[in-house]
């Protein structure tokens, strides 16, 4: 038996690490994937480096058009976006920081 009880130590450590670490990165990896999937034209997005844009067509599966201002528009790659954005909650969310402050 003193020679299982490491074996058995590093077999509950990985156990852990999976449940705690490896897993939710799967869930969140995952639920980003099925995000950008859904991406439709019209849509607000934010970009991981905060641009925030509409969604005006696409050029093949891996990148974006976004309208950023009126007659502005970028090219970005799909894995860039970080986010749909919603104006309204976000406002409300600047508007409590206002009120608080």
């Amino acid at each position: 038996m003193g020679a299982l009880s490491p074996l058995i130590m590093m077999g509950l450590m990985f156990v852990v690490f999976y449940f705690l670490l490896i897993r939710p990165q799967v869930k969140k990896q995952k639920a980003q994937q099925d995000m950008l999937s859904k991406l439709g034209k019209g849509e607000q997005v934010i970009t991981r480096g905060g641009i925030i844009g509409t969604i005006t067509g696409t050029q093949g599966n891996d990148v974006v058009v976004l309208e950023i201002q009126e007659k502005v528009r970028v090219r970005v790659p799909r894995a860039y976006i970080e986010n749909k954005w919603t104006a309204t909650a976000n406002e409300a969310k600047a508007d409590k920081a206002e009120k608080a402050a």
